[in-house]
């Protein structure tokens, strides 16, 4: 074995192996605080990619997504028996939170910006008819969107910055219940953290009150986005006690908010947070060769046929056996038909039977 500077050459080797195996994958965090029994996240370390996470959410509610996902912490589960609300959160200025050992945590590779759109518009359009629940909020950068029942169930929600300072100053928000320790309620960015709190117990609270639209058939989707703790870093520092008071703030906060979630819709929701240090812009790489030439070609020199959408497999699917099933049909039927022994109920021995008589 082969040593330099008092090293052994093969741990050098392992230890590089391990950095390039783990070079894509970041110190951000995807956690699982709540899940019911239908849906089964098993324990493991796979890292999840960061573009990805709206599908998980997709799956988890039972919705088919364009790109299969061979991520294995998501197993099948329960497929008749789906969850009534999806709710996540995510946090942004840290990579990791202590959250309790009983959930489930996984590595977020390329922690890129996502949104759960494509979920929101699922459930708009297949339960556009029913009382669906959508709220997907971001209040430092004061962004909302609601679908279905969220509009009266979170009308008195507040969503603007001037909002939610005047809200913290109420006689019954969370500046009355919260231990601040080193934060300060005349500090803007602290308040900004703790206006994102006030959010989080208020999203339960207003809930509590329309506990009807958690027991319904169609499902609900809670998509809140919270920046305070990131601009109490950049405030104070990382290693600051503000910074660790906060965290802690913030952990507390979220178990809290995700048991009254959880409770609220009868243990059958699952909450999960995002932990992103900070998003990396998606890798978009734009190339021209030097050979390309300056007329355009035909768009389809080759004569290919064109691309299939993700539903073509499920179309296909559809008229085909329903056509097999015709075709059986009528087989079935044409040859009993002709087998047939219709007996003395036939109109051919009746019209016999009499001629016979009456010769």
């Amino acid at each position: 074995m082969g040593w330099r500077g008092g090293v052994p050459l093969a741990l050098e080797v392992a230890v590089l192996v391990t950095s390039v195996c783990l070079a894509g994958v970041s110190g951000d965090e995807f956690s699982v605080l709540r899940s019911p029994q239908s849906v089964v996240f098993r324990d493991g370390s796979w890292p999840i990619p960061g573009e990805r996470i709206p599908d998980v959410a997709a799956l988890s509610m039972g919705f088919s997504v364009e790109e299969d996902l061979s991520w294995p912490g998501l197993a099948v589960g329960d497929l008749f028996h789906r969850p009534r609300a999806t709710v996540l959160v995510t946090v942004k200025g840290v990579d990791k939170l202590a959250l309790p050992v009983k959930g489930v945590s996984y590595p977020i590779e390329n922690a890129v910006p996502f949104s759960l759109d494509s979920v929101a518009n699922a459930i708009h359009t297949l339960f556009s008819e029913e009382t669906p629940v959508v709220l997907q909020l971001a209040p430092s950068e004061e962004r909302v969107y609601m679908v279905g029942k969220a509009n009266s169930v979170f009308e008195d929600l507040s969503v603007t910055l001037r909002q939610l300072r005047n809200r913290l100053f109420q006689d019954n928000s969370v500046l009355g219940s919260l231990p601040l320790n080193s934060l300060s309620r005349n500090n803007e960015v602290d308040l900004l953290f703790l206006s994102e709190l006030q959010v989080l117990h208020d999203v339960a609270s207003l809930l509590s009150r329309h506990k009807h639209l958690a027991k319904d058939h169609s499902p609900d989707l809670y998509s809140l986005e919270l920046s305070g703790l990131e601009e109490v870093g950049k405030r104070y520092g990382e290693d600051s006690q503000q910074f660790k008071d906060a965290s802690q703030i913030l952990v507390d906060s979220l178990q809290k908010f995700a048991e009254e979630m959880f409770n609220l819709y009868g243990g059958n929701a699952v909450v999960e947070v995002v932990a992103v240090k900070a998003f990396n812009s998606p890798n978009i790489r734009k190339t021209r060769s030097i050979l390309q030439s300056s007329q355009s070609e035909p768009d389809n020199p080759y004569n290919l046929a064109y691309p299939y959408n993700y539903n073509y497999s499920v179309i296909f699917n559809i008229i085909l056996w329903m056509m097999i099933g015709l075709a059986l049909a009528v087989i079935v039927i044409s040859y009993n038909l002709w087998n047939m022994d219709p007996g003395y109920d036939s109109i051919i021995y009746r019209m016999t039977n009499q001629k016979i008589r009456m010769d």
